[in-house]
């Protein structure tokens, strides 16, 4: 297209100083496309706008680059280490990789050899000369943050072997846990608590978490808890992982916010899991034009070595044009043929190309489109990785190509099917040992059991593996205990919740956020918390923290906020406090999850709660907490607005009505349904204890979920001797009484147990049974299902033992009179998770379905959940014990509108 053709442009709308400068440029790009053709011309347009860039010209940057290294194999730092000697260990580390999948098929436990064996190079040149440990001067007690691919485990259970701090019996516990002495299938910090520091295999969450941890890295600086500018975040993914809507959800947040102290290594193998990631396009160029335009620094290291005279030969971008067009599926088929095919089907494409091929013997070009790329060669991977922290401002990516199943042999390298592929023959072990040049004798190499291999604690190579450790800080990755423990606060916080609100209504919701700002303002603790909310805080009430804690913001406030005016003003500081994520749950909970584990990350106990709509909790980010169960963070997670009924007009997909319920699956999650504000202390108060408490050998991995409400009630006061029965999740409020009968029988007497917000409707319907109908009822606070059932698994099991144990559902309603009629505002299932310990007849009321917008009060009558209905629900249960008459039923159901 000649400049007399061009398409309009924004540019048009702004004036050209000189139009016949401007006209004199494209004439000259014109002559060159003419002259040279439209491949020099663009090649002399990326050349200058790379010098504007070196300039500091602002110019939009590219978001493609060729599909070559991004660093010359002439710019290529002098690499630092023994190469053979490193050679070596990585020999040897991929032998015990394989070996101990291949042993661990024989129980038929899979696991998986080739994401390993494609980016051992990868991990190996992190450990030998980049990645800190603990001890590190410059992150000491923090060291790095790994992120390992969960898939390529076995290769970081391998050389924890060859370190010493493995045993052969451990690798043969590979997925063997039951023992006790086992190693988990991935990075499961909970299952081996002294190794792995972060969960990873749920793909997509480790990018997402290894973003949010640097952001938290940067917070804990700016706020003066901890200076972690020496720690630096690397984390390792596959190409096809990056798929998951989450790996790429807060790329733009690390590049708007500059972090440089986080490296996103990419494995570009060119293979998920059943087949290639882009079979007809490139996966390293979209993912380079993506995390480009996101802000990112991108280092592409693609080709080895045996590329270089191909790339010095290709004068006229015949080449380069090739690899640009060539999809990424037949790029694994040349991997897999021999050198006719990829003669006829690469370099028979283009004239040029076909010359090129000429003077290339078939080994060579079985080279450069089999094993030569640059993530199997430690001096490429090293010079990528140099690249990157030495870039500053940015975050980097590190786009890496390799072959899945590399040294494993031609049956498994590129092939579609090698991520399901278990095990290896002992004919390949041969090959392997071969191929490694290992010196491991035939006479060990049976078909049946093939053995591990060590070169022997002091060998050279092991000597030489724990020095480089030693000079970086000791053992990665590491996960270590730090023994700290918070003061406790003081009481007058949770006082002020005990005494009730008096005449004022006040909502759940508000009574936790008040007892909140107040434990901030305790001088032990109160820096410690770190308030998390996605964008809505002032629907949480939440804006009184504004001025006082301000919003965290590494740019801090270069704005006049529009409420500057008002008291409580929109406040963003460097040092600022709040969390405020934006609309993004996953971020939220990625950014909870690194206060909740900078325990042990950093050796800093935080103090973390993300206040969130419940519906979007646990229903859109659940995956995200069983990563924090098993990373074993620990804060409080608070579900406001919570309940199908209490969000007027909100509609179905904010009608929360199952939550708990998912949340009593996990089970490091210890869930309560509040009703009372006092029940809202006594909870947090017990967390802080039982997580943050002064004497941290009595800390527990468990984290706090709390429901609370938005609806405004008067908040009584705490009775004497209900601490008990809050924690433990159920305790008698108010016993029902009746006027005594003329005939001095006894009045028929039900249990009602209610939870949360339906508390309200029980000791309504209370009033009515006993007003109307002449029935006791007594209401029962039940705060929490989930424990009362956790007790009494604990219960069931002791007794299989020969102990004697009785839940505590159990004894707090022995000898209650009268049926059990739960409620609440949950689906049926929540509270029916304790009917089988319940002596009395049970029966429940819930708001099973769909949620639907509407008054609250329209709401639960539609569910059946309103005081009229408990009303006539429990009448119904005592008719059918015969203590009330059946027409009683019909009556109440008619005088209250319900038949």
């Amino acid at each position: 297209m000649t400049s007399a053709e061009r398409r309009p442009s924004e540019l048009d709308q702004l004036p050209d100083r000189d139009p016949e400068e401007t006209a004199e440029w494209a004439a000259s790009l014109d002559a060159v496309t003419r002259a040279a053709g439209p491949q020099r011309a663009a090649y002399l347009m990326r050349r200058t706008l790379e010098h504007a860039e070196r300039a500091g010209i602002a110019l939009p940057s590219l978001l493609e680059t060729e599909y070559v290294n991004t660093i010359p194999t002439s710019a290529e730092p002098a690499f630092p280490g023994d190469e053979e000697m490193e050679r070596r260990i990585t020999a040897w580390n991929r032998w015990n990789a394989a070996a101990m999948v291949t042993r661990g098929s024989r129980y038929g436990l899979g696991g998986h050899i080739a994401t390993y064996a494609s980016a051992a190079w990868l991990y190996e040149i992190g450990f030998q000369h980049f990645f800190r440990g603990k001890d590190a001067p410059e992150a000491p007690g923090s060291g790095d943050q790994l992120y390992i691919q969960g898939h390529a485990s076995p290769g970081i259970y391998a050389r924890a072997f060859l370190e010493g701090r493995l045993t052969e019996e451990h690798l043969d516990n590979f997925r063997q846990e039951v023992g006790g002495n086992g190693l988990p299938s991935y990075p499961h910090p909970r299952r081996l608590p002294w190794l792995w520091e972060f969960p990873t295999v749920s793909m997509g969450l480790g990018p997402l978490a290894a973003i949010h941890q640097a952001r938290f890295n940067r917070y804990l600086t700016h706020r003066g808890i901890k200076d972690t500018s020496g720690s630096r975040v690397w984390a390792f993914l596959g190409d096809g992982e990056m798929d998951e809507p989450e790996s790429t959800a807060a790329l733009s947040l690390a590049g708007r916010e500059g972090l440089d102290n986080l490296v996103f290594v990419v494995n570009c193998n060119l293979q998920r899991l059943d087949g290639p990631v882009r079979a007809n396009f490139k996966i390293v160029q979209e993912l380079e034009a993506r995390f480009r335009a996101a802000g990112w620094n991108v280092v592409k290291a693609l080709w080895g070595t045996a590329w270089d005279d191909l790339l010095r030969r290709d004068t006229e971008g015949a080449l380069l044009r090739r690899l640009r067009e060539i999809p990424d599926a037949q790029l694994q088929t040349y991997a897999t043929r021999d050198a006719a095919y990829v003669r006829e089907h690469f370099f028979g494409a283009d004239p040029v190309l076909r010359r090129m091929a000429e003077s290339l013997t078939d080994e060579r070009i079985v080279e450069c489109f089999g094993s030569s790329r640059a993530g199997h060669e430690p001096r490429k991977v090293y010079a990528a990785y140099r690249a990157a922290v030495e870039h500053s401002g940015a975050p980097t990516v590190i786009l890496v190509q390799t072959v899945k199943g590399h040294t494993l042999g031609p049956g498994f390298e590129s092939r579609n099917a090698n991520h399901q592929m278990k095990k290896l023959s002992g004919q390949e072990f041969r090959a392997m040992r071969d191929r490694l040049d290992l010196p491991i004798p035939d006479s060990a190499l049976g078909e049946e059991l093939v053995p591990y291999a060590h070169p022997g604690p002091d060998s050279p190579e092991v000597r030489y593996l724990k020095e480089r450790r030693a000079a970086l800080g000791g053992p990665a990755p590491e996960r270590r205990f730090h023994a700290v423990g918070l003061p406790t606060p003081s009481e007058k916080p949770f006082a002020a919740l005990a005494k009730g609100s008096g005449k004022q209504e006040i909502a759940t919701t508000m009574a936790f956020v008040r007892l909140v700002k107040d434990l901030m303002r305790e001088k032990g603790t109160g820096a410690r918390w770190v308030p998390i909310v996605p964008d809505e805080a002032r629907t949480f009430g939440m804006e009184s923290l504004f001025p006082t804690a301000g919003i965290y913001s590494p740019l801090g406030q270069t704005y006049d906020p529009v409420d500057r005016d008002q008291l409580l003003y929109y406040k963003e500081a460097v040092d600022g406090q709040i969390l405020n994520e934006g609309i993004t749950e996953a971020g939220s909970m990625a950014e909870f999850t690194a206060a909740a584990t900078a325990y042990a990350t950093h050796g800093e106990p935080m103090i973390p709660f993300y206040i969130f709509y419940s519906m979007f909790g646990w229903q859109r980010t659940a995956d995200q907490m069983w990563a924090l169960a098993d990373q074993l963070g620990r804060g409080f997670l608070i579900g406001a607005t919570a309940g199908r009924t209490t969000m007027t007009g909100e509609g179905l997909q904010h009608a929360d009505g199952h939550s708990p319920l998912i949340a009593s699956t996990n089970p490091a999650a210890i869930a309560y349904d509040p009703a009372f504000a006092y029940e809202v202390a006594v909870i947090v108060r017990d967390g802080l204890r039982r997580m943050y408490g002064p004497d941290p050998s009595r800390h527990e991995d468990v984290f706090y979920y709390l429901t609370v409400y938005n609806e405004p009630k008067v908040q009584p006061p705490m009775p004497e001797g209900v601490e008990e029965g809050i924690l433990r999740g159920l305790y008698r409020f108010r016993e029902g009484t009746v006027p005594a009968s003329p005939s001095g029988d006894a009045a028929p007497r039900i249990q009602l147990l209610a939870s949360g917000t339906a508390i309200h409707w029980a000791l309504d319907a209370q009033r009515m049974l006993a007003d109307d109908w002449g029935v006791a009822a007594d209401v029962w606070s039940a705060t929490s299902w989930s424990e009362l059932r956790r007790d009494a698994l604990s219960c069931d099991a002791a007794q299989l033992r020969g102990e004697d144990r009785t839940p505590y559902v159990t004894r707090a309603l022995q000898g209650a009179p009268g049926p059990v009629l739960a409620v609440s505002d949950w689906m049926r299932a929540v509270p029916d998770q304790i009917s089988q310990w319940v002596e009395q007849d049970w029966s429940s009321l819930g708001t099973d379905g769909f949620g639907l917008s509407d008054t609250r009060e329209a709401a639960r009558r539609h569910f059946g959940v309103d005081a009229e209905s408990i009303t006539v629900a429990a009448l119904d249960r005592l008719a059918r014990r015969g203590e009330v008459k059946r027409e009683t039923v019909r009556e109440a159901a008619e005088r209250y509108g319900l038949a």
